[in-house]
């Protein structure tokens, strides 16, 4: 009898406790480290797309997740100097699901853990940092583990690297990730929701010249990021806390009234907003998916859409590969393969979307969308598309029919009924 791999999961973000989640549930053996102690860091994509919520509903997770505290956006908004533009409208589409679910990325995970955890073969190590790879990487040599800051060793038939943008897996494999080209950084910071805030303002950008203002809404906070010329922290800095102030008081003129929240820098988080990814995500014996693989920009929130759906294509490869020992090289390139092409379409559109904010910047103007853009956007059948391809992506994943029956997954959530 064949003895299942063994799988190592590096990085409990959405990607990899998605995937441990799913390995475990198939009665795979599976160990999923974590360097933090807990999943509780802020501003991180907190966007949970009809695609993932509909997988959610096969897995029989969906309704025990929707209870806990979340908003839900039903429309995604340029707001600018010329007027408000709805670029996509998620209640146009056909499912149960047609928003985005805005919820906490550190409830999401916790949701997720507590649902491995009752799986016999899953084990979560928190307060792990890896710190060596054990084998090299090659044909004659796969990686067969890893090593742990504190020297201990895991052993593993298959390490996935899922940790993130700045992958120590990445880098300890020797992997380089190239940029696409990202012009822009953000400036992240909270303030409260109050009473007579707008009740359509959940997921919009605010146009201005040099500048844009991003808002992510929350349970009982707004999310609010200010876009900066890539390298512009230094400067920005220096000239204190004051120009951050007004800047998005004058780009979102309802929140003036609690700016004075954003007591100095302390109360803000920088993020370099990257676009890239590694040629080939893959070595015998180890497979990088997520940030890991691909950097995608926050813009569009759909981070945690990406890193799901690398997480089902991966098992949909891997679970038939790994009940017979390790999976070879061509399973892995198989992972690529399939996740590859709609990863280059979104990344190429972000960058598309970057030239075009610096060259607004440069010229000085404000931005906004151009015109025919605003007049399309007028047609329901547009913005439903538009919807549509945000929601489930450029190229959606679907489970092969031996996963749906090794994760005893549910039918599709039916068409035609929208729950509220």
């Amino acid at each position: 009898m064949d003895t299942p791999g063994r799988t190592v999961v590096v990085g409990g973000g959405p990607g990899g406790m998605l995937l441990a989640y799913l390995l475990a549930r198939a009665g795979l053996p599976v160990t999923l480290l974590e360097r933090h102690q807990d999943f509780d860091r802020d501003f991180r994509g907190d966007s949970l797309h009809p695609w993932t919520l509909e997988l959610l509903d096969r897995l029989g997770l969906a309704a025990a997740l929707l209870d806990l505290p979340h908003v839900r956006a039903r429309q995604f908004r340029f707001r600018t100097p010329r007027g408000t533009v709805t670029t996509s409208d998620y209640g146009l589409l056909d499912t149960p699901y047609d928003y985005v679910a805005l919820m906490p990325q550190a409830r999401f995970l916790d949701f997720l853990a507590g649902r491995a955890a009752e799986l016999p073969s899953f084990t979560l190590r928190t307060g792990a940092a890896v710190n060596g790879l054990l084998g090299s990487g090659t044909a004659g040599d796969p990686v067969r583990g890893v090593r742990l800051r504190d020297g201990t060793e895991i052993a593993a038939d298959l390490v996935v690297g899922t940790d993130g943008r700045f992958s120590r897996v990445r880098t300890l494999a020797g992997m380089t990730a190239r940029s696409q080209g990202a012009t822009t950084d953000l400036l992240w910071c909270a303030l409260p929701h109050r009473d007579g805030d707008p009740a359509d303002a959940d997921v919009d950008l605010y146009f201005g010249e040099r500048h844009y203002v991003g808002l992510i809404g929350g349970p009982g906070r707004w999310q609010v990021g200010l876009s900066l010329p890539k390298g512009g922290y230094p400067a920005l800095r220096e000239a204190g806390i004051g120009p951050v102030r007004r800047e998005i008081a004058q780009r979102v003129p309802w929140l003036a009234d609690r700016v004075d929240l954003i007591t100095g820098f302390d109360a803000t988080t920088l993020l370099s907003v990257d676009i890239s990814r590694v040629p080939v995500w893959h070595r015998p014996g180890l497979l990088l998916l997520g940030d890991a693989a691909h950097v995608i920009s926050p813009v569009g929130g759909n981070g945690i859409l990406m890193a799901a759906q690398d997480a089902l294509a991966a098992a949909g490869h891997l679970v038939p590969a790994l009940r017979t020992g390790a999976p070879g090289d061509h399973v892995l390139a198989a992972v690529q393969a399939e996740r590859e092409p709609a990863i280059v379409t979104v990344q190429d559109q972000q960058v598309r979307v970057e030239r075009t904010v610096a060259r607004a910047r440069e010229r000085g103007r404000p931005m906004t969308p151009p015109g025919f853009l605003q007049l399309l956007t007028r047609l329901p059948a547009v913005r439903r598309r538009s919807a549509r391809r945000n929601a489930y992506g450029p190229v959606p994943v679907h489970p092969t029919p031996e996963l749906a029956r090794a994760l005893g997954m549910g039918p599709a959530p039916g068409t035609g009924t929208r729950r509220t």
